[in-house]
This record gives structure tokens, C-alpha cells and sequence, in this order.
């Protein structure tokens, strides 16, 4: 329990570690790539809450944010899609609090659960059948991983 709890803590550092970035570093698309940096964090926060709500039964954490961005999860979207997701000086901010919001809300949740819990089969559209751990880490390693790319992002000089 304290591995996955040390796991789950570690997305919300690396968003942590995300400098702050300009509206137009955040809507940049390095080398004509269709992911940005705001859909980065778009996805990474919609993913874990999309998936976190389906766990819990619990209304998803983006019904308290007011961001003019998709409700969907970004899985699939063709390019042209994914480059339309795009933010202002205030949806960027309100972006990195959903993300945040949502990534606690991860954490938090892990904290609840007994060590049987996470044998529990929540997904039998896979073989084999996922497991609520198998999900909680396949959520968190999607967060660091596009978190990284993020952070990687805004370390790449702009021009």
C-alpha cells in the first residue's frame, strides 16, 4: 500500500515541478506534433478522472470546473482534433487546478482501499481481466508519462 501511495503521489511532483508556462508555449506544437503541453495536461487530468469516477461511482471531479475544453478523453482523436484542444491565460491555470484536483483525488482514493480491494476485477473487456491496481497504476503511469512529456516541452527553447 505505501509503493502505490508513494506512486500515486508522484504525478501531482512532477505537475508540481511543470514551470509555469505562456498561453503560447502551452498551445505549441513542437516539430507540427498535434499534443501540446495544454493537451497534455487536458488529457492526463480527464483520463485519471474519467477512469477514477468509474471506480468510485463518483460524479467526475471536472463537473467543478468551468474549462472550455472537451469532456472527452483524447483516446482516438485524430490530429486536427487534438491540436484544437488549446488554452487561454484563464483555462491554463484552471487546467493545471483540474489536473491537480484530479491527481489528489487518485492519491486519496488509493489511501481508502484495503489490500484485497486491489484484486478486485473493475475491466472484462481485457484479457485478462483488469484489476482495480492493475487500473490505479495503469492511471498513475499514463499521468507521469504525460506529465514528463509536458515538462519536457517546457524546457525546449521557444523560436
Amino acid at each position: 500500500m505505501n509503493v502505490l501511495l508513494d506512486l500515486a503521489q508522484r504525478p501531482i511532483d512532477t505537475l508540481d515541478a511543470l514551470p509555469e508556462v505562456s498561453v503560447e508555449q502551452a498551445n505549441a506544437h513542437l516539430g507540427g506534433h498535434p499534443n501540446s503541453i495544454a493537451w497534455l495536461l487536458w488529457h492526463t487530468g480527464r483520463m485519471a478522472d474519467i477512469q477514477l469516477a468509474a471506480l468510485t461511482g463518483e460524479p467526475e471531479v471536472w463537473e467543478r470546473f468551468d474549462i472550455a475544453l472537451p469532456d472527452s478523453m483524447g483516446y482516438g482523436q485524430t490530429p486536427e482534433e487534438a491540436r484544437a484542444i488549446a488554452v487561454d491565460e484563464a483555462s491554463l491555470s484552471a487546467v493545471r487546478d483540474y489536473v491537480r484536483t484530479t491527481l489528489e483525488a487518485v492519491r486519496d482514493y488509493c489511501a481508502t482501499l484495503s489490500d484485497a480491494a486491489f484484486d478486485d476485477i473493475v475491466d472484462t473487456n481485457w484479457t485478462p481481466h483488469v484489476s482495480r491496481g492493475v487500473r490505479l497504476v495503469s492511471i498513475i503511469d499514463d499521468a507521469l508519462q504525460h506529465l514528463g512529456a509536458a515538462n519536457h516541452l517546457a524546457g525546449v527553447p521557444q523560436g
